[in-house]
């Protein structure tokens, strides 16, 4: 598939308010198509597309590692209501944090996929630039991109990572009991957040395929995506349903299991 049909369906997959966060790929291509501007001023727009990627990531991580840290403490505290009389709102807030985890975890890989299309579309429209005047713009200035804090995913994984460890943590006894259930239980139950769960899917495939080593790879790729990867953005999302759904079937066993929630 070409990149503009690619990064088109991109958009259009993602968050209504994502939308008009990514690279204006359309707009600069046709921009150096005839005649290509003069490279003062196409760094200039590349520099604004830069700029707003920045911003807008930064900002998705500072609302990633508050909403992270709400979402253990309200898990914490449903786990403490286990054996609760009131069952009707025990259920009704068990159904609100699975709806919570799959928009989170959703929204993680959807942020990393946005640094990946983005790069991807800038390492793509400045070859064709090149292509276009015969310069050799593209080399330091994805070296520049490489600096920037969209490329940089880091936080992003490493805030899954340790979401991983606290439901281990809390849900020990659990980690045994999940292979048992099918993906497929775990899947219908993210039906209130069924359309950030597709887009989720869809990402993935995205980032799959733009990460596929090939005999094209080159020095301005996207490392392969591998299983662990694959693992990290999207099993771990039906891990956790599938975690919140015992807790829902059996929260009475999971008291009795001697867990240390201390």
């Amino acid at each position: 598939m070409k990149f503009g049909k690619r990064i088109k369906e991109q958009i259009q997959e993602s968050l209504p308010e994502w939308r008009d966060k990514f690279l204006r790929y359309k707009e600069l291509k046709n921009l150096i198509s005839s005649p290509a501007p003069a490279e003062s001023i196409f760094v200039g727009l590349l520099n604004a597309e830069i700029e707003k990627f920045n911003a807008f990531f930064v900002e998705q991580e500072e609302d990633f590692i508050i909403h992270h840290k709400e979402l253990q403490y309200r898990i914490q505290r449903l786990v403490e209501k286990c054996g609760d009389n009131d069952d009707v709102m025990f259920r009704e807030e068990i159904g609100e944090i699975r709806k919570d985890i799959v928009n989170f975890h959703g929204e993680m890989v959807l942020l990393v996929n946005y640094s990946n299309i983005n790069y991807t579309g800038l390492a793509k429209i400045l070859k064709k630039y090149d292509k276009r005047t015969g310069g050799a713009l593209r080399s330091p200035f994805i070296q520049k991109v490489l600096r920037q804090p969209f490329f940089k995913t880091d936080l992003v994984s490493r805030l899954v990572r340790e979401w991983e460890t606290t439901m281990d943590a809390m849900f020990p006894a659990l980690t045994r009991e999940v292979e048992g259930y099918e993906r497929s239980a775990a899947v219908s139950s993210a039906a209130a957040g069924e359309g950030i769960f597709r887009n989720t899917v869809a990402a993935l495939m995205t980032m799959r395929e733009m990460r596929r080593g090939s005999s094209t790879y080159g020095a301005y790729s996207l490392p392969p995506l591998n299983l662990s990867d694959s693992d990290l953005v999207y099993g771990r999302d039906i891990s956790l349903l599938r975690y919140l759904f015992l807790i829902d079937k059996s929260c009475s066993n999971l008291i009795t299991r001697e867990m240390d929630l201390s």
